[in-house]
């Protein structure tokens, strides 16, 4: 069984202007296709999008897809890293078939290494990853596109025997190079087989 990464269900302390997204990002069709902002492999000028992003609300849910182990948990992005990042965290689960997901740019996680997960279980909630008072001039184009807009998002990525955490290429879920990493899988196709209502709460 898999199950859809985001309880969409909204959160009672979101306010509407903490997050960028209407009623239709709700719907199916939030995962992002090749070109849209947040896809796979995304051109963002100095960088390619390692993953895809699933907009939420902050501070929603983020459950595990499948049964898996809790590869490894660790911080994602930081002010200390790049000064217009918040604080976010990954966590990084180890499923049957040899893929490790990697679910970012979490506010906070509820998991530790080695914890047996079935799908459906809470590892996280979703954060917020720009600091709009720290975006000028002197960030990347895309970065600067997003100063009022605060977009909150699960960063998803899929990877096939081993996930890259630390590589002189990659960045915050970004991959600083034009060739895509021979273990880095799109995961659009398997999230859009997905049903996202089955995470919902009653």
């Amino acid at each position: 069984m898999r199950i859809w990464p985001l309880n969409i269900k909204v959160q009672e302390n979101t306010t509407p202007e903490k997050v960028d997204i209407d009623n239709a990002s709700l719907k199916k069709t939030q995962v992002p296709q090749k070109g849209e902002a947040g896809s796979f492999w995304e051109n963002r000028g100095d960088r390619y999008h390692c993953g895809v992003d699933l907009y939420a609300p902050e501070n929603t849910e983020v459950v595990s897809v499948e049964r898996g182990i809790v590869a490894e948990t660790g911080l994602m992005t930081s002010p200390e890293i790049l000064p217009y990042w918040n604080p976010t965290y990954y966590v990084i689960i180890e499923q049957s078939r040899g893929l490790f997901c990697k679910y970012g740019e979490l506010a906070g996680f509820t998991v530790k290494k080695g914890d047996e997960i079935e799908p459906g279980d809470l590892i996280g909630r979703v954060g917020m990853v720009l600091n709009s008072k720290k975006i000028d001039g002197f960030c990347p184009l895309y970065i600067q596109k997003l100063k009022n807009k605060n977009p909150s998002m699960l960063h998803f990525e899929v990877w096939e025997n081993e996930p890259v955490v630390t590589h002189r290429n990659y960045l915050g879920g970004n991959w600083f190079a034009e060739e895509i990493p021979e273990n880095l899988i799109d995961p659009t196709g398997y999230l859009e087989r997905l049903d996202p209502y089955k995470s919902i709460v009653p």
